[in-house]
């Protein structure tokens, strides 16, 4: 395996505030593995939202996870404020692979850093679709090499 570079807060042109809670923190004292996916998909789904214009209740196109991974470098515990970057690793016509990465709110290099991929497809039958346009004008100015 090949060691990859632990990305920094300039590697990502999206960041957002997130704040740890209480129920994040596992019977060890730091935020649990799975936890940081939840942070993951919560600043993509915002950047959606208020930069794509998506609508997750009404829209005929909704965005599927179909593959994701995350590498852990440093804990971190309850309480904490944290950024969360957020780039585009990949754009297609029908999906994106975002990338992603966790910072503390005083150290710009990544705790933990990953990906999620996300499918667009009609909402009733769940087949691949093309992304609607506003989206994809949202998210080009975020790819990444």
């Amino acid at each position: 395996m090949t060691e990859e570079k632990i990305p920094t807060i300039d590697d990502y042109g999206y960041v957002a505030d997130v704040t740890t809670r209480w129920t994040d923190n596992d019977i060890y004292g730091h935020v649990n593995n799975a936890v940081f996916y939840e942070y993951f998909d919560s600043v993509a789904n915002k950047f959606l939202i208020e930069e794509g214009g998506l609508d997750i209740h009404h829209n005929d196109v909704i965005g599927l996870v179909v593959e994701s991974g995350c590498q852990y470098h440093a804990p971190i515990e309850y309480p904490a404020a944290l950024r969360v970057g957020l780039r585009v690793n990949r754009l297609g016509n029908r999906s994106v692979t975002y990338g992603l990465a966790v910072f503390t709110r005083d150290i710009d290099v990544a705790v933990a850093h990953g990906y999620f991929s996300h499918v667009f497809v009609d909402r009733e039958t769940r087949r691949p679709v093309e992304m609607p346009e506003r989206l994809r004008t949202a998210l080009e100015p975020l790819v990444v090499g």
